[in-house]
């Protein structure tokens, strides 16, 4: 597993150092060279650099490199100096990064600057004693960034790199860097033409190509079914609402920056939906109910939009354009337990079916401080918090508490997992609403006549179905179990000439069942197994004279290096049974 470097103190210090170290090498090869920041982040740390006409390569970091490790058996020691304000424009004033630094410090703040033999940055620090102690570092890409973040500014340069004490670490850190990007859904999803992006749509926003559909169909059919089973009614609604509307929910006043811009139509002003819950309350709302018809469960298969910034924006994992997998539930305060219990075990049910082992649930609680963020009335939150404890202490399920992290409606659990490379992310959550129903004046009529107001469970198992494709992609590294896979079969013919017409009559009897493919093309066999196998299609059937003679298939499962020889009812039966 890979360190939080930011989070460890003494790695913290080490990479900081190292990219001073860095800034050196960079100033001894361009002299014109000036710096930004370099911070210390998760996977090491970076620099901003301005190098004005001078460009820098993922080639040249080599050459950077070897400089800094001249640097570095020079050891010299580093030392620390406490400035003036005016000491400070004064070392710096050629400088215009610098200055700007100093200009927007605190008048209070302690200005210091670190110097390594003939280089001082400014810079807060700590630092290692010694430029010898920076030994087991790489440099890992170039990428642009702006000034100060922002695209208005001049376009710098940003080199990352680690350090670790050990050059052990360093190796099993770039190996698991290596290991990452094998398991890239991004990477994974160009390959295997699962989506892709175009600036004519816009960032965050992805196209799901066919095979990236099929999965999406999948993955929906499989969730509808379960959430069918457990009497959930699906619906489908409009994916834009009025301002109004959310000015009803509270999400504007919460949420507002979150959403894409308002729209005018008409006399109307709408907003793309942000979410789901809004438009089920009225749902609910449309017709009276009876104690007797709750519990109601309202599912939804819902594309949502939300204003990501441009830096948050990767892959499927973060979008601006959704699909999630939402359902609210409706349910009189005596059926809380049990249905939070239900949501928590369907979680837990398809974890198990998807192999995920490694997670962890986290009661997201609200801060009692903030009276901005969060709806103000102590009896509402402290009966939901105390709902959500119950469940989980009586299905004993461990968890953490997390302040601050709650909606601003109610208190939620959510559940982090970890997969197999990067940081935990959140796939499922389950919020507690007792807000939402009073907002819309939501009601049922209980058994002794009198009107009462449901309380609201907003759930989604998988998240969105973005999310969870590019988790289940990295989990796999696009090796997708069968009943998932865009390809189920792929039928190769040895010889077009002699073994197309048997490749045919096995494609028709296959098609009408499993998703399958015949490769024809006058390509050399090898070629096109190795292509199969490129593609990681579960099976690859190879038909050659035996199997024509034989009325057999002989196919290769991924994975495999053998070759097995059985009758098609036989294969048939097989992905059945390995489907079901």
């Amino acid at each position: 597993m890979l360190k939080n470097i930011k989070e460890d103190k003494r790695l913290s210090v080490i990479n900081h150092s190292c990219a001073h170290l860095l800034a050196q090498a960079v100033k001894h090869l361009y002299p014109n060279a000036l710096f930004w920041v370099g911070p210390v982040i998760e996977e090491g740390f970076y620099y901003d650099i301005d190098l004005g006409d001078n460009v820098i390569k993922d080639s040249d970091l080599e050459k950077i490199e070897k400089e800094m490790k001249k640097i570095s058996k020079d050891g010299k020691r580093i030392y620390r100096e406490e400035l003036s304000r005016e000491d400070a424009l004064e070392k710096f004033k050629n400088d215009p990064y610098k200055i700007d630094l100093i200009n927007n410090m605190l008048d209070d703040t302690v200005i210091s600057c670190y110097t390594q033999g003939d280089f001082t940055d400014l810079c807060r620090g700590p630092h290692v004693e010694s430029v010898k102690e920076l030994k087991h570092f790489k440099l890992l890409k170039v990428s642009g960034a702006y000034f100060k973040g922002d695209s208005k500014n001049k376009a710098l340069q940003r080199i990352y790199g680690v350090c670790y004490e050990t050059e052990q670490d360093l190796k099993e850190h770039l190996q698991y860097l290596e290991e990452a990007k094998l398991r890239d859904h991004r990477k994974i999803g160009k390959e295997q033409e699962i989506y892709m992006n175009h600036e004519l749509v816009g960032s965050g926003m992805p196209l799901w190509l066919p095979n990236g559909a099929i999965i999406r169909k999948q993955l929906e059919n499989y969730i509808y079914n379960k959430e069918r089973k457990l009497g959930y009614n699906h619906v489908y609604t409009p994916c834009v609402g009025t301002v109004n509307l959310y000015k009803t929910s509270g999400h504007w006043d919460h949420y507002k920056e979150n959403m894409f811009p308002m729209m005018k139509v008409d006399e109307e002003e709408f907003v793309l939906r942000p979410m789901n819950c809004p438009h089920h309350m009225l749902v609910y709302k449309n017709k009276l109910h009876s104690y007797r018809d709750l519990p109601i469960r309202i599912g939804e298969f819902a594309t949502d939009f939300r204003y990501e910034a441009s830096g948050a924006v990767k892959g499927l994992e973060r979008v601006r354009c959704m699909c999630q997998n939402d359902a609210h539930l409706f349910v009189t305060p005596e059926q809380i337990k049990d249905e939070f219990k239900q949501v928590v075990n369907l979680i837990l049910d398809v974890y198990k079916d998807f192999g995920i082992k490694d997670y962890k649930f986290r009661l997201s609680l609200r801060d009692k401080e903030d009276k901005e963020k969060y709806f103000d009335d102590d009896e509402m939150w402290d009966n939901a918090e105390n709902k959500l404890r119950e469940v989980l202490n009586e299905l004993e399920i461990p968890y953490f508490e997390a302040i601050g992290e709650a909606a601003f409606y109610g208190p939620k659990l959510d559940v982090e997992v970890k997969p197999a490379v990067g940081p935990e992310v959140t796939l499922s959550t389950c919020q507690l609403d007792f807000l939402l129903p009073r907002r819309f004046e939501l009601s049922y009529i209980d058994n002794k006549g009198e009107k009462q107001t449901p309380v609201v469970i907003h759930r989604a198992i998988f998240g969105t179905f973005d999310r969870f494709t590019a988790f289940i992609l990295e989990e796999t590294k696009g090796a997708l179990p069968t009943w998932l896979a865009p390809i189920q079969v792929n039928i190769i013919p040895v010889n077009n000439e002699h073994h197309l017409e048997y490749a045919n009559k096995i494609y028709s009897l296959l098609k009408d069942e499993f998703r399958v493919e015949l490769d024809n093309r006058e390509e050399k066999l090898s070629y096109r197994m190795r292509e199969s196998v490129v593609r990681k299609i579960p099976y690859t059937l190879i038909l050659g004279q035996k199997e024509v003679d034989s009325n057999t298939i002989s196919y290769r499962k991924y994975g495999s290096e053998e070759t097995i020889n059985i009758t098609i009812d036989e294969f048939v039966d097989l992905i059945r049974k390995e489907i079901k």
